[in-house]
């Protein structure tokens, strides 16, 4: 068992893709807390910045430290553009993930983790996670390798059941194959698929460093699937982030029968409420996600046995984030004028969990951008792995062209409403796909509820600091109680 004092008080949220990238995970580790970079889609939107010539340099100064031979220098050759694109050019796409893919395509993966690990961590040693979607599967195992080469202090996962990577973990850090189950709809009973990735075919000119092993914290919304992982994991568990139904991006469906409101929002009753005393019983440090950004919810939090919070809204729209500076300042002023509506949304993500969705003009939240927008699937990220009647694996996303989905054997109901996250998530943080027809992809912002709220804490400003949201965050606490001091206090 791993104890409290080891861990953070605060835990920024791994926002997807790219707002929580290594810039904001930085400046919340150099003071004290844990930063967290996103490694959803992180591939692609290394290629693509390499391809807007790398600002600062920063990239090429990370892709130096990677220990593996030529992987660079392949990757430059490839992707780096030192000129930049010129406007209306389409990014050159990396190819999309399949139960198989090529050792170059893997290599792509670990170095762009291992690059945003990298240079979350340069310069201080403060702690940096990397958040993962289970949903997400295919390239999760070279991810979490490449950021493990960074020296990566903690892992967190959600949307999904990651009961497979602990184990995972356990391997990749002695650089052993590891394997995971691969989702795949229209199975066999006793049929199983398997993703794998062998550190090995990476070392073929010399022996791999020492790793360190890094703390897992699943992401989870009740009390059955914490003593599930904590039970039946293939490895050790070192904590809970427990994730209530008003944090940002996607939340877990409620639990029993489906009640809508008049929006048709999924509504929460106490099913869904976790029981945190009896989630206390099972030894294990738990944080507190999903309506906690203000410093009376911290308090609250250790009150209730809590080892603290974990922070995404507030973080999201700070000067540091990755998200989008036009998209960040309108957001900022309307909460000045009162309340940003914020929708549940049951229908907008491919994968069929609800997602939150900022309500603003200009992105596809609005009826009239999403109908305008030409239905594409080019990154796959949210792709399902079906059997197809040959017996092979074919590959589907519900946002995808309808006819293309259908004639893949997906149900023509499962297409209503669905939105490319995908490449409106590129377009938040300014990489959006251009297309040869002129079209640039428009914007899909997320966020928890605590955007309604944000005003109380903002009181007009447009703009503040991740340093900002530590301070206030911490404010609450005990007069002289400093950060080394939180946990002691906490444990009494």
């Amino acid at each position: 068992m791993t104890s409290i004092f080891a861990h953070p008080l605060i835990i920024q949220g791994g926002m997807g893709i790219g707002v929580s990238d290594w810039v904001l995970a930085k400046a919340v580790a150099m003071r004290g807390q844990l930063g967290v970079v996103s490694g959803t889609a992180l591939d692609t939107l290394f290629v693509r910045r390499l391809q807007d010539g790398d600002s600062g340099g920063h990239l090429r100064r990370a892709m130096e430290h990677f220990p593996i031979p030529g992987v660079a220098t392949e990757i430059l050759h490839r992707y780096f553009n030192a000129e930049g694109r010129t406007a209306g050019t389409p990014y050159k796409a990396a190819p999309m993930y399949k139960q198989v893919v090529s050792r170059v395509r893997h290599q792509l993966t670990m170095m762009a983790n291992f690059c945003e690990v990298w240079l979350a961590k340069e310069g201080h040693d403060g702690r940096i996670g990397i958040n993962l979607l289970t949903k997400v599967q295919m390239p999760n195992l070279g991810s979490l390798y490449g950021a493990m080469l960074a020296g990566v202090d903690y892992v967190l996962m959600g949307a999904g059941i990651p009961k497979e990577i602990p184990g995972a973990l356990d391997r990749l850090t002695e650089h052993r194959a590891a394997s995971i189950r691969l989702d795949v709809e229209g199975l066999g009973r006793d049929e199983v698929e398997f993703l794998t990735f062998d550190p090995v075919e990476h070392w073929t000119d010399r022996t791999p460093p020492p790793i360190r092993r890094p703390f897992f914290l699943p992401i989870i919304a009740s009390n059955s699937l914490a003593t599930m992982l904590a039970r039946k994991s293939s490895g050790r568990i070192d904590g809970f982030i427990v994730e209530g139904p008003a944090a940002g991006g996607h939340n877990a469906p409620p639990r029993g029968d489906r009640i809508f409101n008049e929006r048709g929002e999924p509504l929460y009753t106490e099913r869904d409420e976790v029981d945190l005393e009896k989630l206390g019983e099972i030894g294990l440090p738990f944080w507190l996600a999903g309506g906690t950004g203000s410093p009376g919810k911290l308090v609250e939090a250790l009150n209730a046995g809590a080892a603290g919070i974990q922070v995404g809204t507030l973080f999201a729209f700070c000067e540091e984030s990755g998200v989008r500076a036009d998209l960040k300042e309108k957001v900022l002023l309307d909460a000045a004028r009162g309340p940003v509506d914020i929708l549940t949304d049951g229908r907008a993500s491919p994968t069929g969990f609800p997602f939150k969705v900022v309500q603003i003009d200009g992105t596809i939240a609005s009826r009239s951008v999403y109908q305008a927008r030409e239905r594409v699937c080019d990154l796959g990220y949210l792709r399902s792995a079906y059997r197809t009647e040959t017996g092979k694996l074919g590959y589907r996303c519900p946002a995808e062209p309808v006819d293309t989905f259908v004639k893949k054997g997906g149900e023509l109901e499962a297409t209503v409403g669905r939105k490319c996250l995908c490449n409106a998530l590129f377009a938040d943080v300014g990489h959006p796909q251009e297309r040869d027809d002129g079209a640039v992809e428009p914007p899909l912002l997320t966020s928890g509820d605590d955007l309604r709220n944000i005003g109380e804490f903002t009181c007009g400003r447009s703009a503040y600091s991740a340093g900002d949201v530590i301070s206030y965050l911490l404010s609450g606490l005990p007069e002289g109680v400093g950060k080394e001091g939180l946990a002691a206090v906490h444990a009494g």
